[in-house]
């Protein structure tokens, strides 16, 4: 026997207004209905299951804390959720390759470093420094400050990455990286 396509429709639709009002007996049957298909897209997009295995789990956590805005006059509940899969696998891959580029940025960094005369050696130690001065300041700021500008600086991430993945407003974040900012140059500046 054929499944009716609206009565498919309709049925995800229900389950996922169901989750929209923290129903996790919903969320599990929308997971069953749904992972295997988005599991599928993102290790396409990726090649990796361990990637896809990322991304699967972080499109889920959307579904859960978005399906309340979810409004089936916009589209398919599989659409919405597909969309989400790609989105989420996109912002990987760009994320990988801004990685990739600042290892090779660094690496061509270090190749031309190490052809340095005897001033460069100074320069090196300095700029060590620097970064030790760097460093130390950053373990002064407060946890949350310290934790977004390792997220913006040191993990390559977005300002909306960081608030999607503390869970915390775009606002909040960026305030965050300002004011930490702002207090790295208050310590570090009077010591240059």
């Amino acid at each position: 026997m054929e499944s009716d396509p609206a009565n498919e429709l309709q049925s995800e639709i229900e389950l996922l207004r169901k989750v929209g009002q923290g129903d996790r007996r919903s969320f599990e049957q929308l997971y069953e209905r749904f992972s295997e298909v988005l599991f599928s897209i993102a290790y396409r997009m990726l090649k990796s299951q361990e990637a896809a295995e990322d991304v699967l789990q972080d499109v889920f956590v959307q579904i859960w804390k978005k399906a309340p805005l979810f409004d089936p006059a916009r589209g398919r509940p599989m659409t919405w959720a597909v969309t989400l899969t790609r989105n989420k696998a996109i912002d990987l891959m760009r994320s990988a390759q801004r990685r990739s580029d600042l290892h090779d940025t660094m690496h061509r960094e270090k190749e031309a470093f190490s052809r340095f005369d005897d001033r460069s050696s100074f320069d090196a130690v300095a700029s060590d420094e620097l970064w030790k001065l760097v460093r130390d300041a950053i373990e002064k700021l407060s946890k949350e400050q310290r934790q977004a500008i390792e997220l913006a600086f040191f993990a390559s991430m977005t300002q909306t990455e960081i608030a999607e993945h503390l869970d915390e407003p775009l606002g909040t974040i960026k305030a965050r990286i300002r004011r930490g900012m702002l207090a790295l140059r208050e310590m570090i500046e009077p010591q240059l």
